[in-house]
């Protein structure tokens, strides 16, 4: 993908959330993590946004597949505020998928009543079972073989990939980093976007894919797997050497017999030759003797005569 200009900006904001995956994506951080995104988009948004600038791309960097036409695709659809579904590949001892960005969603009757039972500056987040919204998630409705031109209307918005007409954050829209309708960050933008009249659409059968990041329980149950595996081959390994040993120790008697069988042939056959050989050297013997004789009374015949 081309591009006509490339700037890296760096800010610390000072969150002190860890990074590894249940840190930031267990529930009780999320209400502050998602405010402190939202001073980093809005404050990366000032400092990138050109007066030239037609669009708006919001890009996760952890996305791992994704068409390459992605841009010329969501601008197609002409719309304020457009997301595609967002799922993520998985082991296949997980499944081998797994709906990911559960942050786009249509509200629910259920959700706004829990919106009103909860203090000003509480944030609903998805994909948690102490916020029970019922909503219908982009994520959910994804069908693989589904037309990926197909458009559903919804009111939050996942933070993956995101683009949106410059125009909405010209017109004041941007990421609240604060409670605005009991939502914060991308589903707060989507909330204010949908409050100003912009339209805001998600594509469900148009996916792109994150990258798999493993749990801390994942990790523990791969590394309990490679044991098993290690453990396995080595079971294995010693049973061959144990057959091995059987087998040398214990060949089978028939093959034994056989071998036993002809070396008794042999060894009859080896004496029957011996014994013909003596005879007819016996033989030979016995009638030279009588040649002899012949020979010894023809000369005393002829002596007497």
């Amino acid at each position: 993908m081309p591009f006509g200009e490339i700037s890296i900006i760096e800010k610390d904001f000072g969150q002190k959330v860890n990074q590894d995956v249940e840190s930031r994506h267990g529930f009780a951080a999320q209400a502050s993590r998602r405010k402190l995104m939202a001073q980093a988009r809005n404050w990366l948004l000032s400092a990138a946004l050109r007066p030239y600038h037609s669009w708006v791309y919001w890009r996760d960097v952890d996305v791992e597949t994704a068409p390459f036409t992605i841009l010329e695709d969501l601008m197609r659809h002409n719309k304020d505020v457009i997301v595609p579904n967002v799922w993520r590949p998985l082991p296949d001892w997980l499944g081998g998928e797994q709906p990911y960005d559960l942050n786009s969603w249509q509200e629910s009757e259920t959700a706004l009543a829990l919106a009103d039972t909860l203090d000003e500056d509480a944030v609903i987040v998805e994909g948690y079972a102490e916020y029970a919204t019922w909503r219908p998630h982009l994520a959910y409705l994804r069908d693989p073989y589904g037309d990926p031109d197909m458009e559903m209307d919804i009111d939050g918005v996942g933070g993956v990939s995101i683009l949106a007409k410059a125009k909405v954050f010209r017109s004041g829209v941007h990421f609240p980093a604060f409670s605005f309708e009991k939502h914060a960050e991308t589903e707060g933008f989507g909330k204010m976007a949908k409050r100003m009249q912009f339209s805001v659409v998600g594509l469900p059968h148009y996916t792109i894919w994150h990258l798999y990041e493993p749990s801390v329980d994942d990790i523990r149950h791969m590394e309990e797997m490679e044991q098993e595996r290690v453990a396995k081959e080595a079971e294995e390994k010693e049973r061959e050497q144990r057959m091995k040993k059987i087998k040398d120790q214990f060949e089978d008697p028939n093959s034994q017999w056989e071998k036993d069988k002809t070396d008794i042939q042999n060894e009859a056959l080896k004496e029957k030759k011996e014994k013909e050989k003596a005879e007819a050297a016996a033989q030979a013997d016995a009638k030279t003797e009588a040649k002899v004789e012949t020979k010894n009374e023809k000369v005393a015949d002829k002596a007497a005569a």
